[in-house]
């Protein structure tokens, strides 16, 4: 059986009990936290910086995957890694020179990620293939959690797929975004490694079992 990764997103939390969120997501069979940090700029929201992500790390005892939704994403690497990402990821929207910001999110010790938008290619990543170690796939448009999924995402993970295949890459393809119990099987097979769900797990009558549901469901 191929197990995916599950990454809940600390976007849906309640913040006013976020202690007891962040508690429970430490003892669910979650795999990662997920960070969505935006700047009213490259996203119409605002959510959380590094000094939220470190108290967030403080209480956590499962990675970090932060998710970058910022202009200049460049300019805040070190911070982020010094709060706690164990992932970074940054938009390839949102980068002039990808390269060099994956090499540096790779010196800090990080993982490197890179996000593209809805109606972005997966082509436009085959020069950086080697410095990736991991694609998230944004299945809605970024910037407010509790999204309709965008079912072309499913050919999206396919062509992404076949391109990390075609180079002999390692790179974990994630999801973000309208995930849940509907679409969570199609998105293993078409390929998904990391599924990230946010209203689907927080929004649930009893979170934690929510979780334990969406890691079940597998490719035998």
């Amino acid at each position: 059986m191929r197990q995916h990764l599950l990454a809940p997103s600390l976007l849906a939390a309640d913040f006013s009990r976020l202690a007891d969120e962040i508690n429970m997501v430490n003892q669910s069979e979650a795999d990662w936290f997920h960070l969505d940090v935006m700047d009213g700029r490259f996203v119409p929201n605002i959510t959380f910086g590094m000094f939220i992500t470190e108290a967030i790390n403080k209480l956590a005892t499962k990675p970090l995957d932060v998710h970058l939704m910022i202009v200049e994403p460049e300019k805040y690497i070190e911070s982020f890694r010094r709060a706690g990402a164990d992932i970074i990821t940054v938009h390839y929207e949102a980068c002039t020179h990808l390269h060099r910001t994956l090499q540096l999110i790779k010196l800090t010790g990080a993982k490197a990620g890179v996000a593209l938008n809805p109606h972005t290619p997966v082509s436009l990543l085959e020069d950086c293939l080697e410095e990736i170690d991991l694609v998230c796939l944004m299945s809605v448009n970024p910037g407010f959690g509790g999204q309709k999924f965008i079912p072309q995402t499913y050919d999206k993970i396919r062509k992404l797929r076949q391109l990390i295949a075609k180079h002999s890459a390692d790179i974990q393809i994630e999801i973000d975004g309208g995930v849940g119990l509907d679409n969570l099987e199609q998105l293993i097979y078409a390929g998904a490694d990391v599924l990230v769900a946010g209203s689907s797990v927080f929004g649930a009558n009893s979170p934690i079992e929510r979780i334990a549901a969406l890691k079940q469901t597998g490719i035998q």
